[in-house]
């Protein structure tokens, strides 16, 4: 997986992608429903820091693949909406794999 860019990329954004959904279903909850708010400090820090690498990777990994700024959009898109870079992994595998279907 870490042997491409668009395998780097999938990784960073599956690891982005829980990241903020902890932030958002467990620290969240934590700190307003029972009045914990350390892990959203410690949680959130760790989101924010996953999320600059996963645009740096999503930069690099345009520049390297020459992608169009469709892809850029929805890889942004994606980092900024629960379940996002989810569904956009979907679109890497398939872009990965030309013969079933993916575009460059």
């Amino acid at each position: 997986m870490l042997s491409t860019p668009v395998g780097r990329l999938r990784l960073v954004g599956l690891v982005e992608g829980m990241s903020f959904l902890l932030l958002l279903f467990v620290a969240m909850p934590l700190k307003y429903a029972a009045g914990i708010p350390e892990p959203v400090t410690i949680i959130g820090s760790a989101h924010g820091g996953l999320w600059v690498l996963y645009l740096l990777v999503l930069a690099d990994t345009t520049y390297r693949v020459r992608w169009n700024w469709t892809w850029v959009l929805g890889g942004f898109a994606a980092s900024v909406l629960p379940f996002g870079p989810f569904v956009f992994d979907r679109r890497l595998v398939r872009f990965e794999r030309p013969e079933a279907g993916g575009e460059a």
